[in-house]
């Protein structure tokens, strides 16, 4: 699979998480995000084909059936109806997203992490350039 760019903002500009040190500066996101892009990367590279299995957002909110069929099986789990209904669930849940969770799997914020105008600066500053193979070993080096 090829490296793809991934730019996220966390829901920290939503919802105050005190407890997270990168979730209320966008440049320090952008940096823990060029340290994933760079572990992930090292992974993608040492880890033999078919160790990792990736699916973009987008992909599990357009298929979503499908792609937790491929997890399961992924993972050698047998499918189980519930995993559809995962906003069914009696158990607590007491994260951020946990209204969230209680709805169905839609569109409806597929756009909505993109920060506007002049917020994205200390984003995109963060972020830097793509990750390269010297960030991966950097990255390692620092675990």
């Amino acid at each position: 699979m090829a490296a793809t760019r991934h730019y996220i903002l966390s829901i920290d500009f939503l919802a105050h998480f005190y407890d997270v040190s990168f979730g209320c500066h966008l440049g320090e996101l952008g940096r823990c995000q060029r340290a994933y892009d760079a572990l992930i990367t090292r992974w993608r590279r040492v880890l033999h084909a078919g160790v990792m299995i990736e699916i973009e957002h987008e992909e599990l909110v357009d298929a979503c059936e499908a792609n937790v069929r491929r997890m399961l099986a992924h993972c050698g789990l047998e499918w189980d109806e519930r995993c559809l209904a995962f906003r069914e669930t009696m158990r607590r849940v007491s994260t951020a997203s946990s209204a969230q969770m209680r709805r169905p799997l839609d569109r409806t914020s597929m756009r909505r992490w993109q920060p506007r105008g002049e917020l994205r600066e200390p984003l995109w500053e963060g972020l830097g350039p793509h990750p390269t193979a010297a960030d991966a070993q950097r990255a390692i080096a620092d675990t």
